[in-house]
């Protein structure tokens, strides 16, 4: 062991076989490097593409998808890697992915962030209601598509001036109570007709709530807003439906509420 190690020493010690040995190791190390740059862009990855032309604002399903493999170096761009990043999600309202063709960041969105999403999400035979709202009636922006809400009615006669302080008739006093129970939402929007949510990093104010409604019962609350002697208000409050395997279904609460409505919106239709 003593002479190995005199030997050793005196190996070290030349300083001619030291940079022979290190321009050998220098060079191996590059040799390896290289060899795994070009594996790595020569060897394929799988990714998804588009099996069939997918149109603007097209939910993509499983079988709009397949898999095909490609060189690294040909991926260029914001090319999607993943099938789970695809499948489910929608095509850009702008964009016609071709067939064939591999998906770009750009091109898949989630179905929130479609101008016309809303379009996607209610019955047929439904009509869309705009309610208008704040942060207040949305108890600090805490209402959120999906939810369910019970629809309260508020309609309280205007005032003239020449009420006195005996008038007690039907026609004065305020009517308020539940209207319409378990609707659900279908966005939350600011002013602007933009998501509120879609994107988390800016504060939207909420501005209206949107839902869809038998066409009876939309036309009741489009009468409730138009009447000319009565000032209304809806009044949005969550309930826990969201939260059933099965949430109750869309139905009438008040049935003098509306019988009223149409009783005075008979009468301010006839008088007008």
């Amino acid at each position: 062991m003593g002479n190995l190690g005199i030997g050793i020493k005196k190996f070290l010690s030349n300083k001619n076989t030291v940079t022979v040995v290190g321009v050998v190791v220098a060079v191996l190390v590059l040799y390896i490097a290289y060899n795994m740059r070009v594996q790595a862009a020569v060897n394929p990855i799988s990714v998804p593409y588009a099996i069939e032309q997918i149109e603007p604002g097209t939910q993509i399903t499983e079988d709009m998808v397949g898999i095909m493999e490609i060189p690294p170096s040909m991926l260029e761009g914001d090319v999607i890697r993943n099938q789970a990043d695809v499948i489910d999600k929608y095509s850009n309202a702008d964009t016609l992915i071709p067939q064939g063709s591999l998906f770009y960041t750009r091109q898949v969105v989630e179905k929130e962030q479609l101008p016309a999403n809303i379009i996607l999400d209610y019955p047929k035979g439904y009509v869309l209601y705009n309610m208008p709202v704040n942060i207040e009636s949305t108890y600090g922006n805490s209402i959120y598509p999906g939810n369910y809400i019970d629809i309260y009615l508020k309609i309280t006669r205007k005032s003239t001036g020449t009420e006195t302080a005996t008038t007690n008739s039907d026609s004065e006093l305020m009517q308020y109570g539940k209207f319409i129970q378990n609707v659900k939402v279908l966005a939350v929007k600011d002013s602007s007709g933009q998501p509120v949510f879609s994107n988390l990093d800016e504060q939207r104010t909420p501005a209206m709530l949107v839902f869809a409604l038998p066409e009876q019962y939309y036309i009741l609350l489009k009468k409730a807003s138009y009447l000319t002697l009565y000032d209304s208000e809806l009044v949005p409050v969550p309930t826990n439906e969201s939260l059933q395997d099965k949430p109750d279904d869309l139905e009438m609460s008040s049935e003098s509420l509306r019988d009223w409505i149409e009783t005075v919106t008979y009468w301010d239709e006839s008088m007008g």
